[in-house]
């Protein structure tokens, strides 16, 4: 079990120090995985910090039946793990190790969860079907519903209470804590404020001493003004990143359409049911369809509309010639440049842009119309058809105050998910040794990724993680007075930080509240580090990005202490928001174009089909493209100052095949051995 807490003095402060093996950071599935696993592995000094048990992304998103995306195990078309990770692969920017261990790991996750008790479906001879999704040429997608990953946190919470394990919770961690050893950093412990205790003479900071730390704080929902993430994740890689820690792929998150007010992601059934896309003015008037300006007739129309379900998060291969992303940029067209607001309309159908038909599914392409016929879903209006399809997907909203029967649904196009993050190897252990980054923190995706396979790689990295510490590093903490003067500087340079932040601002000063730093950071990346980026407005942006982030160092306050914890996150959002906009740059620089879910502005490229204005030219990496197969890592090297490194990508290893060896090597714990040592 972990050590009884004790204290230690920094700077004059009496600070609680918990000892123990492993600090687990988020309470998400990812990190619920990798506490269970350690757990089962033997270790019982492990313990969960998390500002909230069921906040996050993990417990609160979801989409019309959110996907889990696995090795196939029904039907008769063949699969395997090769070809599992080849498709993984095939994205774009991904190294191949990491993803055959994604691919090697998913039917043991995935059948452990089905222990668990998720109740992912299956027919009456066992066969867990599959079906197809964003990126997925195979059908390998399964779902439990529309809230497949809070069945999963569920599960895993269950087993985790059965086991014991220690939870801190409302704890936000504001630090890692590092030391120096053989010429290289170790992550050694993490700061936290203890969020019930913030008015006490410390400001409620606490210090973990742990030999290893897993990193699960989930995506950074907090850098875009449009954002589908949950309210509650605002995401926690900035102070990764001021520890040390390489990032790489930041470039590369994903946007999809979403509801707005209540966020939820609005794929598949939600758009396989072709419902009706409308704007307003601001004050509700004035209703258009304003699609039919775009696309010739009924049938162009509703083909691109049903895509748009499993063709889902916005991409710019798919926005000529009428694809499904051409929706994506009319809808963000009519809210940013026409100031409109834009709704799914779930009660009438879609009109004919040429005005010549009435909609009828039987008229319908027929990949949609077979789709709706197979489903049983053949009915007269949208809502209809969305009953017989898929009825949770309904209600969902509906237990959200929302009756899709009678109510528009507003929509922008949101930041969805991060496809890149911090860098780590096949043991999921990043540059700075004993750090785990796991889930969506972990940037372990590429360019493109079949939709769903981030709850599997969350699965597995957890599983890899804890598998590599128990047999590696499963070694005591070291003494508290070790612990405490090896990290008394970076303690004792939050305690003086808590204290300016609650200084009273002299008149003279330009005094920053959080709130206006989330602000001002929010409206930069959202303006050109999203689905579209304009070169020349992205360099303006870097500069003021690092201007933010200065001004923040000497400029936050808070009035009272019940504020700080905001005060913290605004500093740590507004550092990622600076190293985010670097690594953009540093891909135009190289030569980088449209890719994934950003489209980047060139006039010299072809025009988006449907939008005559220039500014809407574009144009693809082609493909083999350099940066398309290397992978761009970004590492904080001093405040302002980051080093870019581009590296190949490494190809999927050779599977080794003879059991005699494997077994010999697996016996010897070989098979343990971190990269540099292979």
């Amino acid at each position: 079990m972990a050590h009884p807490s004790a204290s230690w003095m920094f700077d004059g402060r009496e600070v609680p120090v918990h000892s123990l093996n492993t600090l687990v950071i988020g309470s998400g599935a990812a990190a619920r995985r990798a506490a269970l696993e350690l757990l089962r592995q033997g270790q019982r000094a492990v313990a969960i910090v998390t500002e909230r048990w069921n906040a996050g992304t993990s417990y609160n998103a979801g989409s019309d039946k959110q996907t889990y995306y696995k090795l196939s195990l029904s039907g008769g078309v063949p699969d395997s793990v090769v070809d599992l990770a080849a498709d993984l692969f095939a994205g774009g920017s991904m190294h191949g190790d990491i993803a055959l261990c994604e691919a090697q790991h998913s039917a043991q996750v995935f059948f452990d969860l089905v222990a668990l008790g998720v109740p992912f479906p299956h027919d009456r001879h066992g066969g867990y079907v599959g079906y197809r999704t964003d990126n997925d040429r195979r059908g390998r997608a399964t779902s439990a519903g529309p809230l497949t990953s809070q069945l999963m946190c569920e599960c895993l919470g269950r087993a985790l209470q059965s086991e014991g394990v220690s939870v801190f919770e409302h704890h936000q961690v504001v630090a890692l804590l590092t030391r120096e050893a053989d010429g290289r950093r170790y992550v050694c412990g993490a700061l936290a404020l203890d969020t019930d205790h913030l008015g006490e003479g410390d400001c409620g900071l606490v210090a973990f001493n742990a030999v290893n730390v897993v990193l699960a704080t989930g995506g950074p929902g907090g850098l875009y003004r449009a954002s589908v993430y949950p309210q509650s994740q605002l995401g926690g890689m900035g102070f990764a990143l001021a520890a040390g820690a390489v990032a790489h792929n930041l470039t590369e998150s994903q946007f999809g359409l979403a509801s707005v007010g209540f966020r939820w992601n609005l794929s598949g059934s939600y758009q396989q049911v072709i419902p009706r896309y409308i704007s307003t003015a601001q004050d509700g008037n004035d209703e258009r369809e304003f699609l039919n300006d775009h696309f010739p007739d009924l049938v162009a129309l509703t083909t691109a509309i049903f895509r748009k379900g499993y063709e889902w998060p916005f991409d710019c291969e798919r926005v000529t010639g009428h694809g499904s992303s051409l929706i994506d940029l009319l809808v963000h067209r009519e809210i940013e440049e026409r100031k409109r607001r834009v709704y799914l309309d779930y009660v009438r159908n879609p009109a004919d842009p040429a005005g010549r038909e009435t909609f009828a599914v039987e008229q319908l392409a027929p990949e949609a119309r077979e789709y709706l016929e197979n489903s049983g879903a053949l009915q007269a209006t949208p809502i209809e058809r969305l009953r017989a399809m898929n009825p949770e997907a309904e209600a969902v909203f509906r237990e959200h105050g929302i009756d899709l029967a009678r109510e528009r649904v507003r929509v922008a196009v949101c930041a969805q998910h991060n496809n890149g993050g911090l860098r780590a190897n096949v043991w999921w252990e990043s540059n700075l040794r004993h750090l785990f980054p796991i889930g969506e923190v972990c940037g372990t995706h590429g360019v493109r990724r079949p939709g769903g396979a981030a709850l599997n790689a969350g699965q597995v990295g957890a599983v890899r993680a804890a598998r590599y510490i128990a047999h590696r590093y499963g070694g005591e903490p070291p003494t508290v007075n070790a612990f405490g003067r090896a990290v008394s500087h970076e303690v004792e340079t939050y305690v003086a930080r808590c204290a300016r932040m609650l200084e009273a601002p002299t008149p003279e000063e330009d005094a920053l509240s959080p709130a206006a730093v989330i602000m001002e950071l929010q409206e930069r990346m959202s303006n050109c580090g999203a689905h579209v980026r304009d070169p020349e407005v992205v360099h303006r942006a870097v500069g003021d990005a690092w201007h933010l982030h200065e001004r923040v160092e000497h400029r936050l306050h808070v009035t009272e202490r019940r504020r700080l914890p905001l005060a913290f996150r605004a500093a740590d959002l507004c550092l990622q928001h600076a190293v985010y906009l670097e690594a953009i740059r540093a891909y135009l620089e190289a030569g980088g174009r449209s890719r994934g879910s950003a489209l980047v502005l060139d006039r010299r490229g072809a025009s988006a089909v449907g939008i005559a204005e220039d500014r809407w030219r574009f144009e693809c990496n082609k493909p083999g493209a350099w940066v398309d197969q290397h992978v761009l890592e970004v590492e904080l090297v001093a405040p302002g100052e980051v080093r870019t490194t581009w590296v190949e990508v490494r190809p999927i290893p050779a599977v080794e095949g003879w059991f005699e060896r494997v077994w010999a090597d697996f016996r010897a714990g070989a098979v343990y051995a971190a990269d540099e040592e292979e």
